[in-house]
Protein backbone atom coordinates (compact mmCIF):
# COMPACT_ATOMS: atom_id res chain seq x y z
CA UNK A 1 0.00 0.00 0.00
CA UNK A 2 1.28 3.60 -0.86
CA UNK A 3 3.82 5.09 1.81
CA UNK A 4 3.62 8.66 2.70
CA UNK A 5 7.32 9.76 0.76
CA UNK A 6 6.85 12.59 -1.80
CA UNK A 7 6.83 11.82 -5.50
CA UNK A 8 10.20 12.06 -6.78
CA UNK A 9 11.72 11.73 -10.38
CA UNK A 10 12.77 8.03 -10.20
CA UNK A 11 8.55 7.72 -9.49
CA UNK A 12 7.63 9.56 -12.24
CA UNK A 13 9.65 7.36 -14.32
CA UNK A 14 9.06 4.23 -13.26
CA UNK A 15 5.01 4.48 -14.22
CA UNK A 16 6.44 6.79 -17.60
CA UNK A 17 9.11 4.94 -19.41
CA UNK A 18 6.93 1.50 -19.33
CA UNK A 19 3.83 3.45 -20.86
CA UNK A 20 6.07 5.28 -23.60
CA UNK A 21 7.16 1.70 -24.34
CA UNK A 22 3.81 0.56 -24.75
CA UNK A 23 2.84 3.40 -27.07
CA UNK A 24 5.55 3.21 -29.04
CA UNK A 25 4.74 -0.39 -29.97
CA UNK A 26 0.95 0.82 -31.41
CA UNK A 27 2.20 2.08 -34.45
CA UNK A 28 4.01 -1.00 -35.20
CA UNK A 29 1.25 -3.26 -35.48
CA UNK A 30 -0.31 -0.89 -37.63
CA UNK A 31 2.68 -1.13 -39.92
CA UNK A 32 2.44 -5.07 -39.73
CA UNK A 33 -1.33 -4.76 -40.24
CA UNK A 34 -0.90 -2.55 -43.99
CA UNK A 35 2.81 -4.90 -44.51
CA UNK A 36 0.81 -7.91 -45.03
CA UNK A 37 -2.19 -6.98 -47.12
CA UNK A 38 0.11 -4.67 -48.88
CA UNK A 39 1.43 -8.02 -50.38
CA UNK A 40 -2.16 -9.48 -51.30
CA UNK A 41 -2.96 -10.10 -54.79
CA UNK A 42 -5.26 -7.07 -55.04
CA UNK A 43 -4.95 -3.10 -53.20
CA UNK A 44 -8.82 -3.43 -52.29
CA UNK A 45 -7.42 -6.05 -49.11
CA UNK A 46 -5.19 -2.96 -48.45
CA UNK A 47 -8.45 -0.72 -48.07
CA UNK A 48 -10.61 -2.77 -46.34
CA UNK A 49 -8.33 -3.23 -43.50
CA UNK A 50 -7.57 0.53 -43.70
CA UNK A 51 -11.64 1.20 -43.24
CA UNK A 52 -12.09 -1.40 -40.81
CA UNK A 53 -9.48 -0.66 -38.52
CA UNK A 54 -10.99 3.08 -38.83
CA UNK A 55 -14.30 2.17 -37.60
CA UNK A 56 -12.63 0.28 -34.84
CA UNK A 57 -10.15 3.07 -33.87
CA UNK A 58 -13.09 5.56 -33.98
CA UNK A 59 -15.31 2.86 -32.04
CA UNK A 60 -13.09 2.40 -29.22
CA UNK A 61 -11.73 5.76 -28.77
CA UNK A 62 -14.97 6.51 -27.52
CA UNK A 63 -15.03 4.23 -24.56
CA UNK A 64 -11.37 4.86 -23.47
CA UNK A 65 -13.00 6.45 -20.72
CA UNK A 66 -13.18 3.01 -19.11
CA UNK A 67 -9.19 3.74 -18.83
CA UNK A 68 -8.96 7.06 -17.45
CA UNK A 69 -11.64 6.86 -14.96
CA UNK A 70 -10.89 3.63 -13.38
CA UNK A 71 -7.35 4.78 -13.22
CA UNK A 72 -8.50 8.21 -11.03
CA UNK A 73 -10.83 6.27 -8.82
CA UNK A 74 -8.31 3.54 -8.23
CA UNK A 75 -5.27 6.06 -7.35
CA UNK A 76 -7.42 7.91 -4.81
CA UNK A 77 -8.62 4.22 -3.36
CA UNK A 78 -4.90 3.50 -3.43
CA UNK A 79 -3.77 6.95 -1.96
CA UNK A 80 -6.09 5.86 0.90
CA UNK A 81 -5.43 2.36 1.41
CA UNK A 82 -9.11 1.49 0.71
CA UNK A 83 -8.49 -2.47 0.02
CA UNK A 84 -12.63 -2.97 -0.59
CA UNK A 85 -12.35 0.01 -2.44
CA UNK A 86 -9.79 -1.20 -5.23
CA UNK A 87 -11.90 -4.24 -5.25
CA UNK A 88 -14.56 -2.55 -5.96
CA UNK A 89 -12.78 -0.18 -8.74
CA UNK A 90 -11.68 -3.38 -11.26
CA UNK A 91 -15.17 -5.25 -10.75
CA UNK A 92 -17.08 -2.27 -11.64
CA UNK A 93 -15.18 -1.25 -14.67
CA UNK A 94 -14.97 -4.34 -15.42
CA UNK A 95 -18.61 -5.14 -15.54
CA UNK A 96 -19.44 -2.40 -17.38
CA UNK A 97 -16.79 -2.95 -19.93
CA UNK A 98 -18.47 -6.34 -20.87
CA UNK A 99 -22.04 -5.16 -20.94
CA UNK A 100 -20.59 -2.19 -23.41
CA UNK A 101 -19.33 -5.25 -25.47
CA UNK A 102 -22.25 -7.08 -25.49
CA UNK A 103 -24.15 -4.15 -26.42
CA UNK A 104 -21.82 -3.29 -29.00
CA UNK A 105 -22.13 -6.99 -30.63
CA UNK A 106 -25.91 -6.87 -30.19
CA UNK A 107 -26.38 -3.77 -32.31
CA UNK A 108 -23.31 -4.90 -35.11
CA UNK A 109 -25.15 -4.96 -38.09
CA UNK A 110 -26.45 -1.27 -38.22
CA UNK A 111 -23.32 -0.03 -36.44
CA UNK A 112 -21.39 -1.80 -39.41
CA UNK A 113 -24.13 -0.42 -41.85
CA UNK A 114 -23.97 3.19 -40.59
CA UNK A 115 -19.99 3.05 -40.56
CA UNK A 116 -19.81 2.15 -44.22
CA UNK A 117 -22.27 4.57 -45.38
CA UNK A 118 -20.30 7.36 -43.71
CA UNK A 119 -16.89 6.32 -45.00
CA UNK A 120 -17.79 5.43 -48.00
CA UNK A 121 -15.78 3.30 -49.51
CA UNK A 122 -16.21 1.76 -53.22
CA UNK A 123 -18.73 -1.39 -53.02
CA UNK A 124 -15.93 -4.30 -53.15
CA UNK A 125 -13.42 -2.84 -50.42
CA UNK A 126 -17.12 -2.01 -48.76
CA UNK A 127 -17.46 -5.65 -49.22
CA UNK A 128 -14.65 -6.58 -47.75
CA UNK A 129 -14.70 -4.06 -44.82
CA UNK A 130 -17.74 -5.43 -43.19
CA UNK A 131 -16.08 -9.58 -43.39
CA UNK A 132 -13.47 -7.42 -41.31
CA UNK A 133 -15.89 -5.89 -39.27
CA UNK A 134 -17.76 -9.12 -38.90
CA UNK A 135 -14.62 -10.94 -37.16
CA UNK A 136 -12.91 -7.98 -35.47
CA UNK A 137 -16.60 -7.09 -33.62
CA UNK A 138 -15.87 -10.26 -31.46
CA UNK A 139 -13.21 -8.33 -29.65
CA UNK A 140 -14.90 -6.37 -27.58
CA UNK A 141 -14.93 -8.24 -24.94
CA UNK A 142 -10.89 -8.30 -24.44
CA UNK A 143 -10.20 -4.60 -26.13
CA UNK A 144 -13.12 -2.72 -23.26
CA UNK A 145 -11.85 -5.22 -20.46
CA UNK A 146 -8.37 -4.38 -21.14
CA UNK A 147 -8.76 -0.73 -20.75
CA UNK A 148 -9.99 -1.52 -17.18
CA UNK A 149 -7.42 -3.33 -16.44
CA UNK A 150 -4.51 -0.55 -17.75
CA UNK A 151 -6.30 1.88 -15.76
CA UNK A 152 -6.71 -0.26 -12.74
CA UNK A 153 -2.55 -1.28 -12.87
CA UNK A 154 -1.82 2.61 -13.83
CA UNK A 155 -4.35 3.92 -10.46
CA UNK A 156 -1.93 0.81 -8.49
CA UNK A 157 1.05 2.75 -9.88
CA UNK A 158 2.18 -0.51 -11.48
CA UNK A 159 2.68 0.76 -15.16
CA UNK A 160 4.83 -3.27 -15.87
CA UNK A 161 1.55 -4.74 -16.02
CA UNK A 162 -0.10 -2.45 -18.81
CA UNK A 163 3.47 -2.65 -20.69
CA UNK A 164 2.79 -6.51 -20.30
CA UNK A 165 -0.39 -6.20 -21.42
CA UNK A 166 -0.13 -4.15 -24.71
CA UNK A 167 3.00 -6.20 -25.71
CA UNK A 168 1.36 -9.81 -25.52
CA UNK A 169 -1.59 -7.72 -27.75
CA UNK A 170 0.83 -6.22 -29.87
CA UNK A 171 3.29 -9.34 -30.06
CA UNK A 172 0.33 -12.07 -30.74
CA UNK A 173 -1.08 -10.03 -33.27
CA UNK A 174 2.16 -9.53 -35.33
CA UNK A 175 3.10 -13.38 -35.26
CA UNK A 176 -0.61 -14.44 -36.30
CA UNK A 177 -0.94 -11.84 -39.13
CA UNK A 178 2.10 -13.02 -40.50
CA UNK A 179 1.43 -16.77 -39.83
CA UNK A 180 -2.30 -16.14 -40.96
CA UNK A 181 -1.65 -14.10 -44.33
CA UNK A 182 1.67 -15.61 -45.36
CA UNK A 183 1.36 -19.09 -43.69
CA UNK A 184 -1.69 -19.97 -44.19
CA UNK A 185 -2.86 -17.56 -47.44
CA UNK A 186 -5.74 -16.01 -45.37
CA UNK A 187 -6.90 -12.35 -46.09
CA UNK A 188 -8.48 -9.53 -44.39
CA UNK A 189 -10.56 -12.73 -42.23
CA UNK A 190 -6.71 -13.70 -41.11
CA UNK A 191 -5.45 -9.83 -40.25
CA UNK A 192 -9.46 -9.66 -38.64
CA UNK A 193 -8.67 -13.07 -36.96
CA UNK A 194 -5.22 -12.27 -35.49
CA UNK A 195 -6.98 -9.11 -33.74
CA UNK A 196 -9.14 -11.07 -31.73
CA UNK A 197 -7.02 -13.79 -30.44
CA UNK A 198 -4.20 -10.91 -29.56
CA UNK A 199 -6.95 -8.94 -27.48
CA UNK A 200 -7.89 -12.08 -25.75
CA UNK A 201 -4.19 -12.84 -25.06
CA UNK A 202 -3.57 -9.55 -23.05
CA UNK A 203 -7.15 -9.82 -21.11
CA UNK A 204 -5.37 -13.40 -20.10
CA UNK A 205 -1.96 -11.55 -19.20
CA UNK A 206 -3.81 -8.92 -17.40
CA UNK A 207 -6.16 -10.65 -15.60
CA UNK A 208 -3.84 -13.21 -14.40
CA UNK A 209 -2.12 -10.12 -12.99
CA UNK A 210 -5.07 -8.94 -11.32
CA UNK A 211 -5.65 -12.21 -9.37
CA UNK A 212 -1.95 -12.71 -8.25
CA UNK A 213 -2.32 -9.12 -6.99
CA UNK A 214 -5.95 -9.32 -5.22
CA UNK A 215 -4.64 -12.71 -3.25
CA UNK A 216 -1.34 -11.06 -2.32
CA UNK A 217 -3.73 -8.11 -0.48
CA UNK A 218 -6.29 -8.80 2.31
CA UNK A 219 -9.50 -7.64 1.43
CA UNK A 220 -13.09 -8.50 0.68
CA UNK A 221 -15.70 -7.01 -1.35
CA UNK A 222 -19.65 -7.37 -0.85
CA UNK A 223 -21.13 -8.37 -3.93
CA UNK A 224 -23.66 -5.79 -3.75
CA UNK A 225 -21.18 -3.48 -4.95
CA UNK A 226 -21.41 -5.06 -8.16
CA UNK A 227 -24.94 -5.61 -8.70
CA UNK A 228 -26.80 -2.83 -7.46
CA UNK A 229 -27.10 -0.33 -9.90
CA UNK A 230 -27.06 2.52 -6.98
CA UNK A 231 -23.50 1.35 -6.19
CA UNK A 232 -22.29 2.65 -9.13
CA UNK A 233 -23.07 6.55 -8.83
CA UNK A 234 -19.69 7.54 -8.66
CA UNK A 235 -18.15 5.43 -11.59
CA UNK A 236 -21.05 7.11 -13.97
CA UNK A 237 -20.65 10.19 -12.11
CA UNK A 238 -16.78 10.14 -13.31
CA UNK A 239 -16.98 8.02 -16.70
CA UNK A 240 -20.25 10.09 -18.09
CA UNK A 241 -18.22 13.13 -18.64
CA UNK A 242 -15.13 11.44 -19.90
CA UNK A 243 -17.15 10.24 -22.37
CA UNK A 244 -18.44 13.55 -23.58
CA UNK A 245 -14.82 14.77 -23.47
CA UNK A 246 -13.67 12.35 -25.83
CA UNK A 247 -16.18 12.88 -28.36
CA UNK A 248 -15.80 16.70 -28.30
CA UNK A 249 -11.81 15.92 -28.86
CA UNK A 250 -13.00 13.12 -31.87
CA UNK A 251 -14.95 15.89 -33.66
CA UNK A 252 -12.11 18.38 -33.28
CA UNK A 253 -9.67 16.35 -34.94
CA UNK A 254 -12.80 15.11 -37.28
CA UNK A 255 -13.45 18.58 -38.09
CA UNK A 256 -9.93 19.19 -39.21
CA UNK A 257 -10.09 16.42 -41.50
CA UNK A 258 -13.34 17.35 -42.92
CA UNK A 259 -12.10 20.87 -43.32
CA UNK A 260 -8.73 19.60 -44.84
CA UNK A 261 -10.46 17.64 -47.25
CA UNK A 262 -12.24 20.54 -48.43
CA UNK A 263 -9.62 22.60 -49.33
CA UNK A 264 -8.65 19.82 -51.71
CA UNK A 265 -6.84 16.22 -51.79
CA UNK A 266 -3.18 17.80 -51.63
CA UNK A 267 -4.09 19.52 -48.51
CA UNK A 268 -5.92 16.51 -46.92
CA UNK A 269 -3.31 14.40 -47.31
CA UNK A 270 -0.22 16.99 -46.20
CA UNK A 271 -2.55 17.23 -43.08
CA UNK A 272 -2.50 13.46 -42.46
CA UNK A 273 1.17 13.37 -42.45
CA UNK A 274 1.64 16.37 -40.14
CA UNK A 275 -1.30 14.97 -37.61
CA UNK A 276 0.78 11.71 -37.12
CA UNK A 277 3.90 13.40 -36.46
CA UNK A 278 2.05 15.24 -34.04
CA UNK A 279 0.73 11.93 -32.84
CA UNK A 280 4.44 10.78 -32.55
CA UNK A 281 4.98 13.81 -29.49
CA UNK A 282 1.94 12.25 -27.98
CA UNK A 283 3.69 8.81 -26.76
CA UNK A 284 6.13 10.72 -24.64
CA UNK A 285 3.51 12.99 -23.23
CA UNK A 286 0.68 10.52 -22.36
CA UNK A 287 3.43 8.20 -20.69
CA UNK A 288 4.06 11.35 -18.17
CA UNK A 289 0.16 12.21 -17.85
CA UNK A 290 -0.23 8.50 -16.95
CA UNK A 291 2.12 8.93 -14.66
CA UNK A 292 0.38 12.02 -13.41
CA UNK A 293 -2.75 10.13 -13.09
CA UNK A 294 -1.53 7.53 -10.73
CA UNK A 295 0.65 9.89 -8.67
CA UNK A 296 -2.23 12.80 -8.31
CA UNK A 297 -5.29 10.25 -7.35
CA UNK A 298 -2.56 8.74 -4.86
CA UNK A 299 -2.20 12.22 -3.09
CA UNK A 300 -5.46 12.85 -3.63
CA UNK A 301 -6.94 10.12 -1.74
CA UNK A 302 -4.31 10.16 0.60
CA UNK A 303 -5.81 14.04 1.45
CA UNK A 304 -1.67 14.96 0.69
CA UNK A 305 -1.54 18.57 -0.71
CA UNK A 306 1.87 18.97 -0.60
CA UNK A 307 2.40 15.34 -2.56
CA UNK A 308 0.12 16.64 -4.90
CA UNK A 309 1.82 19.12 -5.35
CA UNK A 310 5.04 17.85 -5.86
CA UNK A 311 3.47 15.22 -8.45
CA UNK A 312 2.32 18.12 -10.81
CA UNK A 313 5.68 19.85 -10.68
CA UNK A 314 7.50 17.23 -11.60
CA UNK A 315 5.43 15.81 -13.97
CA UNK A 316 5.21 19.53 -15.82
CA UNK A 317 9.02 19.68 -15.31
CA UNK A 318 9.75 16.86 -17.63
CA UNK A 319 6.56 17.23 -19.67
CA UNK A 320 7.81 20.72 -21.00
CA UNK A 321 11.48 19.60 -21.19
CA UNK A 322 10.17 16.55 -23.64
CA UNK A 323 7.84 18.91 -25.52
CA UNK A 324 11.03 21.64 -25.99
CA UNK A 325 13.61 18.51 -27.33
CA UNK A 326 10.22 17.46 -29.69
CA UNK A 327 10.31 21.21 -30.95
CA UNK A 328 13.50 20.78 -31.62
CA UNK A 329 13.57 18.04 -33.60
CA UNK A 330 10.59 18.53 -35.62
CA UNK A 331 12.76 21.80 -36.55
CA UNK A 332 16.01 19.70 -37.36
CA UNK A 333 14.16 16.84 -38.52
CA UNK A 334 10.48 17.84 -39.75
CA UNK A 335 11.46 18.15 -43.29
CA UNK A 336 13.15 14.50 -43.36
CA UNK A 337 10.14 12.37 -41.54
CA UNK A 338 7.79 14.04 -44.46
CA UNK A 339 10.16 12.74 -46.89
CA UNK A 340 10.32 9.37 -45.10
CA UNK A 341 6.27 9.10 -44.36
CA UNK A 342 5.09 10.26 -47.91
CA UNK A 343 6.94 10.16 -51.49
CA UNK A 344 4.11 11.81 -53.25
CA UNK A 345 6.91 15.33 -54.86
CA UNK A 346 3.00 17.25 -54.64
CA UNK A 347 1.94 16.50 -50.89
CA UNK A 348 6.28 17.00 -49.59
CA UNK A 349 5.59 20.07 -51.06
CA UNK A 350 2.21 21.44 -48.86
CA UNK A 351 3.17 20.13 -46.32
CA UNK A 352 7.06 21.25 -45.67
CA UNK A 353 4.52 24.85 -45.58
CA UNK A 354 2.90 23.95 -42.88
CA UNK A 355 5.90 22.24 -40.44
CA UNK A 356 6.48 25.81 -38.77
CA UNK A 357 2.90 24.46 -37.05
CA UNK A 358 4.44 21.47 -36.06
CA UNK A 359 7.63 23.12 -34.21
CA UNK A 360 5.17 25.04 -31.97
CA UNK A 361 2.07 23.32 -31.16
CA UNK A 362 4.28 20.56 -28.60
CA UNK A 363 4.89 23.95 -26.03
CA UNK A 364 1.62 24.49 -26.96
CA UNK A 365 -0.02 21.71 -26.20
CA UNK A 366 2.24 20.00 -23.37
CA UNK A 367 -0.35 21.84 -20.76
CA UNK A 368 -3.48 20.28 -22.11
CA UNK A 369 -1.61 16.70 -22.02
CA UNK A 370 -0.03 17.10 -18.58
CA UNK A 371 -2.99 18.32 -16.78
CA UNK A 372 -5.43 15.85 -18.66
CA UNK A 373 -3.20 13.48 -16.57
CA UNK A 374 -3.59 15.81 -13.40
CA UNK A 375 -7.24 15.63 -13.81
CA UNK A 376 -7.57 12.26 -14.62
CA UNK A 377 -6.12 11.28 -10.87
CA UNK A 378 -7.91 13.86 -9.02
CA UNK A 379 -11.13 12.19 -10.81
CA UNK A 380 -12.43 16.02 -12.19
CA UNK A 381 -14.06 14.90 -15.03
CA UNK A 382 -16.60 17.41 -14.78
CA UNK A 383 -14.26 20.20 -15.02
CA UNK A 384 -12.32 18.24 -18.15
CA UNK A 385 -15.99 18.00 -19.88
CA UNK A 386 -16.83 21.62 -19.81
CA UNK A 387 -13.05 22.92 -20.61
CA UNK A 388 -13.06 20.68 -23.32
CA UNK A 389 -16.41 21.47 -24.71
CA UNK A 390 -15.77 25.08 -24.67
CA UNK A 391 -12.48 24.90 -26.58
CA UNK A 392 -14.27 22.68 -28.99
CA UNK A 393 -17.34 24.72 -29.53
CA UNK A 394 -16.85 28.00 -28.81
CA UNK A 395 -12.72 28.62 -29.76
CA UNK A 396 -11.51 26.34 -32.13
CA UNK A 397 -15.12 26.00 -34.06
CA UNK A 398 -15.38 29.94 -34.39
CA UNK A 399 -11.67 30.51 -35.21
CA UNK A 400 -11.62 27.76 -37.62
CA UNK A 401 -15.07 30.33 -40.10
CA UNK A 402 -12.83 33.57 -38.30
CA UNK A 403 -9.70 32.42 -39.95
CA UNK A 404 -11.21 30.39 -43.07
CA UNK A 405 -9.40 33.30 -45.35
CA UNK A 406 -6.25 31.87 -44.27
CA UNK A 407 -6.92 28.46 -45.60
CA UNK A 408 -5.19 25.53 -44.35
CA UNK A 409 -3.15 28.25 -41.92
CA UNK A 410 -6.68 28.96 -40.61
CA UNK A 411 -7.04 25.47 -39.71
CA UNK A 412 -4.01 25.22 -37.91
CA UNK A 413 -4.25 28.28 -35.92
CA UNK A 414 -7.74 27.41 -34.45
CA UNK A 415 -6.33 23.97 -33.26
CA UNK A 416 -3.66 26.34 -31.75
CA UNK A 417 -6.16 28.58 -30.00
CA UNK A 418 -8.39 24.96 -29.14
CA UNK A 419 -5.39 24.00 -27.24
CA UNK A 420 -4.14 27.28 -25.64
CA UNK A 421 -7.63 27.57 -24.50
CA UNK A 422 -7.49 23.86 -23.37
CA UNK A 423 -4.27 24.97 -21.09
CA UNK A 424 -5.42 28.20 -19.28
CA UNK A 425 -8.73 26.60 -18.69
CA UNK A 426 -7.46 23.29 -16.76
CA UNK A 427 -4.24 25.39 -14.93
CA UNK A 428 -7.61 27.91 -13.69
CA UNK A 429 -9.45 25.06 -12.83
CA UNK A 430 -6.24 23.25 -11.26
CA UNK A 431 -5.49 26.13 -8.93
CA UNK A 432 -8.96 27.10 -7.96
CA UNK A 433 -10.96 23.15 -7.46
CA UNK A 434 -8.06 20.59 -7.47
CA UNK A 435 -5.57 22.14 -5.24
CA UNK A 436 -8.83 24.09 -3.05
CA UNK A 437 -10.32 20.49 -2.57
CA UNK A 438 -7.32 19.07 -0.83
CA UNK A 439 -5.89 19.34 3.06
CA UNK A 440 -3.29 21.70 3.21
Amino acid sequence: MPSDSLPDNREIWRIAAPMILSNVSVPLLGMVDTGVTGHLEDAVYLGAVAIGSTIFSFLYAGFNFLRMGTTGITAQRFGASDEEGLRVALGQALIVSLAIAALLILLQVPIAALALRMLGPEQDIAHIAAVYFDIRIWSAPATLANYALIGWFIGLQNARVPLYIVLAINITNIVLDLVFVLGLEMTVDGVAAASVIAEFTGLAVGASFAVSHLRRHSGTMALSHLITLKEYTAFFAVNLHLLLRTMALMFTFAFITAAGARLGGLVLAANAVLINMLHLMSFALDGLAHAAEALVGKAVGAKNRVSLERAVALSLRWSLYVAALFSLFFLISGKPIVRLLTDLPDVIVVADAYLPWLVLLPMVAVWSYLYDGVFVGATRAREMRDIMLISTFLVFVPACYVFSFLGNHGLWLALTFFLVSRGIGMHHYYQTRVIAAVPA
